[in-house]
């Protein structure tokens, strides 16, 4: 004899009226505290996200995602939750682009793909650019020129370079500013009549 909604176990009753419960619960949650970030939720969007055409199926999935775990527990901090999923949907979506399929890279040479190495040109070319750039850096004052080559060439951050030459974070700003705009000026020139100030 099979189960009728008048015998089922009242096990059965107990977890279909707590789903019902559970779910009731999240919209009213939902609606109250997830919908009214919409516009917020939108601007993160818009602000992370370069295709705009995506923006309304991303928000949507977000929503999915939220409501879907609210159902299994309303979270506390709510705000925090929506946006730490938004950030969690981005990184997915780039990690998703960036996947390239196994058959695609399989056999580059098959796919007569286009080897980008520079011709003669290009390299007298950049060669060119590198001994105007060493000019360019010669002409600096030595304090200005070390800290350029540490901070842009080298890549340390401003605190590293001012441990390495013994000058606080602000002067390493400073040369920094003064050395870029210095490069700026003797490298492309400036448009009369327009000082920076270093």
């Amino acid at each position: 004899m099979g189960d009728t909604p008048d015998n089922r176990p009242a096990s059965v009753e107990t977890l279909l009226s707590d789903q019902a419960a559970a779910a009731f619960e999240a919209q009213v949650w939902f609606g109250r505290e997830v919908l009214p970030l919409e516009a917020s939720l939108m601007q993160y969007l818009e602000h992370n996200w370069r295709n705009a055409s995506d923006i309304a199926d991303l928000r949507q999935e977000v929503y999915v995602r939220v409501y879907t775990a609210a159902l299994k527990k309303i979270p506390e901090r709510s705000k925090h939750f929506v946006f730490a999923t938004a950030r969690n949907l981005l990184i997915d979506r780039v990690r998703h682009e960036q996947v390239i399929p196994i058959e695609a890279a399989a056999d580059v040479e098959a796919l007569d793909a286009v080897i980008d190495t520079p011709g003669p040109d290009r390299v007298v070319l950049a060669r060119d650019e590198l001994r105007r750039l060493q000019a360019a850096l010669d002409r600096l004052t030595p304090r200005c020129r070390e800290a350029v080559i540490l901070g842009r060439i080298e890549g340390l951050s401003k605190a590293e370079i001012a441990q390495r030459m013994g000058i606080a974070e602000i002067s390493v700003a400073q040369y920094l500013t003064e050395g870029i705009y210095a490069l700026a000026d003797i490298l492309y020139g400036e448009p009369p009549n327009v000082r920076r100030k270093p």
